[in-house]
């Protein structure tokens, strides 16, 4: 019995596999040339109050300065607090940040967790605010930020901010901030433009405050972006991605914080996927779009991991086809994937970022991807454990 039937065979499996994983990214890409869908936001005379959250864990380098920005809006003072969840600073920062007009908490959790900070901060300060503003340690805000916040909150909708990279001081950090523009149009703008919720990134959140309080307490894994994507979902509230409010985030700047940031969002990825599907039938059957949605994202392979495995496809088909004479059409096949994927990272790239001289970068790339790669072998659906990325090194 000849092998290279079984060969083709699989070989045409796993083109189908990985063509559902592009079809997906290309098609959300090309959304963006579509209508905005508009959003009737109801408009309200009152201010709203915002409490903002900020967990920071041995953030020392960087807390200082975002608290400052966050600290000077031109909203009215009495209508917005923020709150520092302190966790494993140093002495000295936490005296600068006790003389600034906000709530210093200073938890001690036997391990650490973003997720945890959140609960201790909503669990301790009693005040009742209308709506909670989530920010990394790292984020820095314009002045404005909460007032045009303010004039599109709805009790009924989740806003996700547009977070940007504010530097660009290493090629690593480039590349990061291109990849999360990538995200934003795919997963966020791509997916308002049809209707669909957008995803959560983790910062430059903003929740109804009652929902956030009673539901914050449901987090367990050190993804807890992922899971309060699912808990909305279930309760059909939708995610508005708020493209003109910005929040300029830090990006990691060398390969080692990258492959700890990346080894914790893929296991996160995991975890969220194993979560997500046992409630996924009754979704199918309540026709709970968003819901499937999601889980269908936990599941697609990373970009950067397609971006190599293609191309090494494309090269084997080909090879296969010279030496044993397998159908023409495969290596076609895969030469087509290959062209639909460069094309959907294209379209997804901003214009402005198409104009940078992004070559030169690409030199780091392929160590990047390895990185991301020896991930795999550390991924463990059932680990909690908070994996930290530092900043401001």
């Amino acid at each position: 019995m000849s092998i290279c039937p079984i060969i083709h065979t699989f070989d045409i499996l796993l083109w189908f596999i990985i063509a559902a994983n592009v079809a997906y990214i290309l098609g959300f890409a090309l959304t963006i040339a579509l209508p905005p869908v508009k959003c009737h936001f109801t408009t309200s005379k009152r201010l709203q109050s915002f409490l903002i959250l900020i967990p920071a864990y041995h953030e020392d380098s960087v807390i200082a300065h975002s608290v400052e920005t966050i600290l000077h809006q031109d909203y009215p003072k009495e209508l917005f607090h923020v709150a520092v969840i302190s966790d494993s600073m140093s002495t000295d920062t936490n005296q600068l940040l006790a003389s600034l007009p906000i709530t210093l908490l200073q938890p001690s959790f036997q391990k650490s967790s973003k997720a945890k900070a959140l609960q201790f901060a909503m669990s301790t300060i009693e005040s009742p605010y209308d709506y909670v503003i989530v920010l990394d340690a790292d984020n820095i805000v314009a002045s404005d930020f909460i007032s045009r916040l303010n004039a599109i909150v709805q009790p009924s909708m989740v806003i996700q901010c547009h977070r940007t990279a504010k530097n660009s001081d290493s090629d690593v950090a480039v590349l990061d901030g291109v990849s999360e523009e990538i995200n934003n149009t795919i997963f966020r703008k791509g997916h308002n433009r049809i209707g669909l919720s957008s995803a959560l990134i983790g910062s430059g959140m903003c929740f109804d405050y009652h929902w956030f309080k009673t539901y914050v307490n449901e987090l367990k894994s050190a993804v807890e972006d992922r899971e309060l994507e699912a808990l909305l979902m279930k309760q059909r509230i939708y995610i508005h991605y708020a493209e003109d409010i910005y929040v300029w985030d830090e990006k990691v700047s060398n390969s080692d914080n990258f492959q700890r940031q990346r080894q914790r969002w893929m296991s996160g990825q995991v975890q969220a996927f194993c979560q997500m599907l046992p409630y996924l039938p009754k979704a199918i059957i309540d026709g709970n779009i968003n819901y499937i949605d999601k889980t269908v994202q936990q599941a697609l392979i990373p970009r950067s991991i397609l971006l190599i495995l293609i191309p090494i496809l494309c090269v084997i088909s080909t090879t296969s086809y010279l030496i044993w004479h397998t159908s023409y059409t495969v290596p076609l096949m895969w030469w087509i994937l290959l062209f639909c994927l460069c094309l959907a990272l294209f379209v997804a790239i901003p214009k402005q970022m198409r104009k940078q001289s992004l070559f030169p970068k690409l030199l780091s790339f392929p160590a990047l991807v390895w990185k991301m790669v020896l991930n795999i072998q550390k991924i463990d659906r059932n680990n909690t454990d908070f994996i930290h990325t530092k900043h401001g090194q």
